[in-house]
């Protein structure tokens, strides 16, 4: 049954969410960087449709070999570094789904499983029904799908043994109080630097425009001759003509903003304006 309109929160059971403690929290990175072994995991149904069973165990058939890896399924919580919920987080099952959380050892990984895992899907609005995994767990790895593929879910699994290099090394640089990152090109004002990317990007696209722009304005702030001289040697290096000709777009793009009043040339770019201002 699905309630035609909402119950107010203060009149429903809210569950408590499990918090980490800094020691097992410590224990998990350190289990994410250093894993050498074969990993096992616990599946626990919550409340769904059976079809993320099916794909989780199609992931484990000869087909796509999961255990190749060294993930495999274990029978017990106790032995699980891995667990991995699936379906909505309903209320009949959230005391074995806590006895399971309990019973696996620190530090434990916990997987989301399909769209239901994740935000409760098709039953986030049923009576019986919180929501996904996060409403009482913390999750490490979501996987979503209705239901998630078997390539999915490998990919998910990888993540969660920290077999995906990037998800290992991360870092936060946080910027001091007297520090401060410097800025690209200050001699040229900043309208000039939006318009060359702008047109750059036009007729290169993003990536190979932005790397085209940032050379253009490079050359008009090395050390040398005028910085239209610098751009005419700039443009006669490139091996490429249709690089030469976006270059060449860039060159008209400066020289039409150095004849109009929109923009003031810096004193860098003041020797390129035709008239000599």
């Amino acid at each position: 049954m699905i309630l035609e309109r909402e119950v107010p929160l203060n009149l429903q059971f809210q569950p408590d969410r499990m918090v980490l403690d800094e020691g097992i929290a410590k224990a998990k990175a350190a289990l994410l960087n250093d894993i050498k072994r074969s990993i096992y995991l616990y599946r626990v149904d919550c409340g769904g449709c059976n079809g993320c069973e099916i794909e989780i165990f199609s992931s484990i058939t000869p087909v796509f070999d999961v255990e190749r890896f060294g993930i495999k399924n274990t029978p017990s919580p106790r032995h699980a570094d891995i667990l991995v919920y699936t379906g909505a987080m309903t209320r009949s099952m959230r005391m074995p789904a806590v006895r399971a959380y309990q019973g696996a050892p620190d530090p434990k990984l916990v997987v989301s499983y399909g769209a239901c895992g994740c935000t409760g899907g098709i039953f986030h609005d049923n009576y019986c029904v919180w929501g996904g995994t996060d409403k009482l767990f913390p999750v490490d790895v979501y996987i979503p799908g209705c239901p998630p593929s078997p390539p999915q879910t490998i990919y998910g699994f990888a993540i969660a043994l920290g077999l995906l290099g990037q998800k290992l090394h991360h870092s936060e640089l946080v910027e001091g109080a007297d520090e401060q990152v410097p800025f690209r090109f200050e001699e040229i004002p900043y309208k000039m630097r939006v318009a060359f990317e702008r047109k750059a990007r036009l007729y290169a696209g993003y990536r190979t425009g932005l790397a085209l722009a940032e050379e253009f304005m490079e050359a008009l702030q090395a050390e040398g001759p005028a910085p239209l001289e610098k751009v005419d040697a700039l443009i006669a290096r490139q091996d490429d003509p249709r690089l030469a000709e976006v270059l060449t777009q860039l060159k008209a793009e400066l020289v039409s903003m150095l004849d109009g009043t929109d923009v003031a040339p810096r004193p860098l770019l003041q020797a390129a304006s035709p008239s000599g201002a």
